[in-house]
């Protein structure tokens, strides 16, 4: 028997077809999604489909379950016929970040980290709600339903039943859900939506089956998990154990790790969300990770491959360049406008390598004290397991090392946000009481200079302080 779990992420679908009691894979889709940071929901099922039946095609047996993963935040708000009233704004969306400074203000951080697990900033669906309430009421007014992206596609693979679903992972980056409990919190989100209280969806166990696909020939009959947002399957996927920090770089940065207990941290560093398994998942995001490899890579006129090049021909720390990579401003530290900025730049040092070296120092170190922010919130780090496109760099291998300050090492390239949407599948389809245990292969980095790392992370930071004050 297969499953098949899918990734619907910022800038794709990817569908992934599996054995459901090997984990290997048999098939594939893939379909691309509109640019920018608002976009029509409909897009996404548009790709779906698309992904779906180029993977379907080439499956040689029945498929008997599929889960959804999708871009974690995303406000998909609804009316009584379906429809959204608006383009869902995405994550990485910051036209809500007076809305979040607002509601921290007026509930308190401390008081949001122990509701929530999370003080919210502008990537959160409360804060994309309260935006919508204070600047298109009369869209705020039709909203029936609030979903997430992997909501709105599970609901829509179920053939747009009475009650839509989701799961715990997902309810806990809204910033209306208690992860403690379990619990939705619609108090703050009528608040923030100016006495509105539109419908949410049924949360369901890990395990829960959202009912069966109809209406889409490929998967009819199948049965649909909960799904989960992209970094809660991507630990399912990878298998993160304890000890085990997994550093995602793909288009935003993450660095998480499961747990036993929730976190609450008032920082606000720390998001507190659930895992996929009926744990929890301590994550720390950065808006910019693989973007900024690409876009040093055109400023010099070169590929990722070239830029790789360069930035291995340089010394560690760039001959002095430090790069604060905010290109599209930043999550953590909390800096929504920021834009970035090269420091350090002399006559002897104005070299394509070092400009390179610094792209690739400046994202690794934003992850780095990601890693360090877990840590202080009591995650043991014993080692680093690097996935997502940048993880495919060499210059990133040769670095990462250092600035971690762990182990790193590197599992065999796979899209394992939607593999691990594939094993809930399977989890779903066995009626297990616990995920299936698939194999990992992964290699190590080489180890690096600690003390080369030390100095070039505390040159980010003195030059992140000097002009931001963080």
């Amino acid at each position: 028997m297969f499953v098949l779990g899918i990734d619907s992420s910022t800038q794709s679908t990817k569908a992934v077809v599996a054995d459901a009691a090997t984990g290997r894979v048999v098939a594939e889709g893939k379909a691309q999604h509109p640019t920018g940071t608002e976009v029509d929901p409909w897009a996404w099922w548009t790709a779906a489909r698309d992904a779906i039946e180029q993977a379907a095609a080439h499956t040689p047996g029945e498929i008997g379950a599929v889960s959804v993963a999708g871009q974690q935040h995303g406000m998909v708000a609804v009316d009584a016929a379906g429809d959204p009233v608006r383009d869902a704004l995405l994550w990485n969306d910051t036209r809500s970040a007076p809305q979040a400074r607002a509601l921290v203000a007026e509930h308190g951080a401390a008081v949001m980290a122990e509701r929530t697990g999370s003080v919210p900033v502008a990537s959160f669906t409360l804060t994309k709600l309260a935006w919508l309430a204070e600047h298109e009421p009369h869209r705020a007014d039709l909203v029936d339903r609030v979903l997430l992206p992997h909501d709105w596609l599970t609901w829509l693979l179920a053939g747009q039943p009475e009650r839509a679903c989701t799961d715990r992972g997902d309810a806990s980056g809204t910033g209306y859900f208690a992860p403690a409990t379990g619990e939705w919190l619609p108090d703050l989100l009528s608040a923030a939506m100016g006495g509105r209280s539109p419908r949410l969806p049924d949360v369901l166990d890990p395990a829960g089956s959202a009912g069966r696909a109809t209406g889409f020939a490929p998967l009819e009959g199948a049965l649909l998990g909960a799904g989960t947002g992209d970094n809660m399957a991507g630990a399912l996927g990878i298998g993160a154990g304890p000890g085990d920090v997994v550093v995602s770089l793909g288009t935003s940065g993450t660095a998480f790790a499961v747990a036993e207990h929730p976190s609450a941290d008032e920082t606000g560093l720390v998001a507190g969300f659930c895992d996929a398994t009926g744990r929890y998942l301590p994550l720390v995001c950065t808006l910019n990770a693989a973007r900024v490899l690409s876009g040093a890579a055109t400023m010099l006129g070169t590929d990722l491959a070239g830029l790789d090049r360069l930035a291995l021909e340089a010394a560690p720390g760039a001959g002095g360049l430090t790069l604060l990579p905010y290109l599209e401003g930043e999550r953590t530290p909390d800096l929504p406008d920021a834009t970035g900025t090269l420091a350090g730049i002399r006559g002897g040092n104005m070299t394509p390598q070092n400009l390179a070296r610094a792209a690739v120092e400046g994202m690794l170190c934003g992850l780095a004290d990601g890693v360090d922010a877990l840590r202080a919130a009591g995650v043991e780090v014993r080692r680093v397991l690097l996935i997502g496109g940048a993880s495919e760099s060499a210059a990133v291998r040769a670095v990462a090392p250092a600035l971690f300050g762990v182990p790193v090492d590197i599992p065999e390239a796979a899209e394992y946000v939607a593999l691990g949407a594939a094993k809930q599948a399977a989890w779903v389809l066995s009626g297990a009481a616990a995920p299936p245990e698939w194999e990992l292969r992964s290699s190590r980095c080489e180890a690096a200079n600690a003390y080369q790392g030390d100095a070039v992370r505390h040159a980010y930071h003195a030059t992140r302080e000097r002009l931001h004050g963080v």
